[in-house]
């Protein structure tokens, strides 16, 4: 079993900073991709970034040129920081990890898809 433990979010003014964090923890044999979704008030869940193991990110457009997205491999971390907040970026962030290689008692390998439990970032205006 695989936890993700994110921490940070919070309220911020428009235009104010943000960050997040998320730690990875339990039975990891690699985590090839770590990202945030969010989900807004009845919208649909959306990626917001995420980066690879080599360092291979993507982010969605509405947010490209202020969030950074970041890792740290050796400790199994992912930090999204968010610069010049807008209200619209008010939601319900979630840290993710899709495809998480884990080792069975018995040594076999097998992925799984983990979701942290989500941190409320609220913007206002």
């Amino acid at each position: 079993q695989v936890q993700l433990v994110e921490s940070g979010g919070g309220l911020v003014q428009s235009g104010g900073s943000l960050g997040l964090s998320c730690v990875a923890s339990g039975n990891i044999f690699n985590i090839d991709i770590m990202g945030w979704h969010r989900q807004a008030p009845g919208k649909q869940r959306e990626l917001v970034a995420q980066i690879t193991k080599n360092g291979v990110i993507d982010y969605t457009e509405s947010v490209k040129g202020r969030f950074t997205i970041s890792r740290d491999n050796a400790k199994n971390t992912v930090t999204l920081q968010m610069n010049s907040l807008k209200p619209e970026d008010t939601a319900v962030y979630y840290c993710n990890a899709p495809g998480v290689t884990s080792v069975s008692p018995q040594g076999a390998h097998f992925r799984f898809d983990y979701w942290g439990q989500g941190t409320q970032v609220t913007v206002s205006s």
